[in-house]
């Protein structure tokens, strides 16, 4: 197919806006289409196709299977469990192959799903109990203990033969549901303070899934198997990957959790072609060629990162253990449906360090964090992107708090996203940091996530986290706890020495770059105690 796509989100100096790149989406002409409608609509065409895979028991379930397996459970929620439309329920467990059809049974009867953290206290689980009143808990077995407190009916997955046999010879009537319908609330931090639930209705879900895969469709990429390692409780790991990539007829390996072997094993046993993950698990990869060349990983053509900013090195890295394989990164949010720009690395430069062009229908604004003025190209400020113009792609409101909703989306519809970063002239976004974490040293305002990337280009170092330290004359100075590899001897002093050596460093207010010196503090010179202060574990 012609590359007709360019690399550029178009810039307007007249408002300050940026535009997607990208063609719009279109989303289905029927409003009564759910999101489990949508995600058979082609099951003639792979009905036969691996759906889900378990690389545990090495179970595989077609998609003609899958759509059986939904209607099996719903009848049993319904019947046994009186579940209905608009009933809230939650999922609390961690990834199985059973957590998506759990969740397509729910929504296929017109029920609203929130999930939860399988690693949230019991105190932790029951803010979020009593913000979203659930009629029903699904569970495992081992969970138990943390729900059995809350006097509600719970469903136990372990059981989920058992369930199924009560669906024997009974039917359901599945109601109407509209796209403006809720199909889910998914709790999240936010810009700011305590979980908020997050809703979202089917026709934000579809909308999330073609905008995802829009760079798929547009090459004609063919079927797919992807790795999933991200929790399914998180919007990344339910909608962003395994509904989107469900939704194109791609098959999902689901692993219960990260485990750097066994993830490489399920590459090379079931030739996945597509990981997309979070930066610590990319890291992993980067930093242990000699175990990842124990397993054939040339099936796969691409490595994808989210959920907080993946640095150049990093990227570089990882790309020389997997020749084969395109490293790139993404950008959202929960409130955005886990979606805002991503790279397309069939066109633009490689390993950018951004996180791409903005998705199909997406605006944005970077705002001047004093003046909330709009910012040109290379001006580091605030990412704003707009909501009420193509408002299917975004949350309707914060659950229950219209105060949070206000705070976030302003009367002109842009939601203020509390990152810190900019776009180059070529409309790559940059994302720096969150507001909130920034540290405010003499004035300045330092970002941690790029120290962190910084600290994370040693080859010696596995991971890295900057804090804030408490000065009395700087108010505030980088503090970094650093995890090195197994024998490394690397001390602190060499550490603040590789960090001063450095070109590349972080970026403070107006879009200018710390000096190596500054980065590592004035002292430095006069062979005093430096900053960043380093501990190593």
């Amino acid at each position: 197919m012609a590359d007709s796509q360019t690399s550029l989100s178009v810039y307007n100096s007249g408002t300050g806006i940026y535009t997607s790149p990208r063609p719009p989406i279109s989303l289905p002409p029927s409003p009564a289409t759910s999101i489990v409608d949508f995600l058979f609509r082609n099951l003639r065409t792979h009905s036969d196709s691996p759906a889900l895979i378990d690389p545990y028991s090495h179970k595989l379930i077609t998609f003609s299977q899958l759509k059986q397996q939904i209607s099996d459970l719903a009848i049993v929620l319904h019947h046994t469990f009186n579940i209905s439309k608009n009933d809230v329920v939650l999922i609390f467990s961690p990834n199985s192959v059973l957590f998506p059809i759990a969740f397509f049974a729910l929504t296929s009867i017109g029920a609203i799903v929130t999930v939860a953290n399988p690693l949230y206290t019991v105190n932790e689980l029951a803010h979020q109990i009593s913000d979203s009143k659930p009629k029903l808990i699904i569970t495992v077995n081992e969970l138990y203990p943390k729900v059995n407190g809350f006097n509600l009916p719970v469903v136990d997955l372990n059981n989920y033969s058992d369930l199924i046999e009560k669906s024997r010879h009974k039917t359901v009537t599945y109601p109407s549901i509209s796209q403006n319908d809720v199909a889910v609330i998914l709790y999240s931090s936010g810009t700011t303070g305590l979980s908020k639930g997050v809703v979202l209705t089917h026709r934000s879900i579809i909308a999330t899934s073609l905008m995802v895969t829009a760079d798929q469709e547009f090459y004609g990429e063919g079927r797919s198997v992807f790795l999933l390692v991200v929790p399914l409780f998180h919007v990344m790991g339910l909608i962003t990957f395994t509904y989107s990539q469900l939704q194109r007829g791609n098959a999902m390996v689901v692993m219960a959790r990260f485990e750097l072997e066994k993830a490489l094993d399920a590459i090379d046993r079931y030739r996945v072609t597509h990981l997309y993950t979070a930066p610590p698990v990319v890291v992993a990869l980067a930093k242990q060629p000699e175990v990842v060349r124990r397993y054939d990983t040339s099936s796969l053509i691409e490595i994808g990162s989210g959920a907080a900013p993946l640095g150049k090195d990093v990227m570089d890295e990882c790309s020389k253990i997997f020749p084969q394989t395109k490293v790139l990164q993404g950008y959202g949010m929960t409130e955005t449906g886990g979606i805002i720009s991503v790279e397309n690395t069939r066109v633009g430069s490689r390993h950018s360090g951004s996180s791409g062009t903005l998705c199909p229908g997406m605006e944005a604004q970077i705002i001047h964090i004093e003046t909330l003025k709009p910012l040109p190209p290379n001006q580091l400020g605030e990412i704003w992107v707009l909501i009420n113009k193509y408002v299917y792609i975004f949350l309707t409101e914060y659950f229950h708090n219209k105060e949070a909703t206000e705070e976030t989306i302003d009367k002109q519809g842009w939601l203020h996203t509390g990152d810190l970063g900019y776009f180059d002239e070529e409309g790559r976004i940059y994302v720096v940091d969150r507001l909130k974490e920034l540290i405010k040293y003499k004035g300045y305002q330092v970002a941690p996530a790029e120290l962190e990337g910084l600290l994370m280009s040693h080859p010696e170092i596995m991971d890295a986290a900057v804090i804030p330290y408490t000065d009395e004359e700087a108010n505030e100075i980088p503090m970094a706890y650093v995890v090195l590899k197994t024998g490394s001897t690397l001390t602190g002093k060499e550490v603040q020495e590789f960090i001063a050596k450095q070109e590349r460093c972080p970026r403070r207010g107006e879009g200018h770059r710390w000096r190596g010196e500054e980065v590592v503090g004035e002292n430095w010179r006069d062979g005093k105690e430096p900053f960043p202060f380093f501990f190593l574990i």
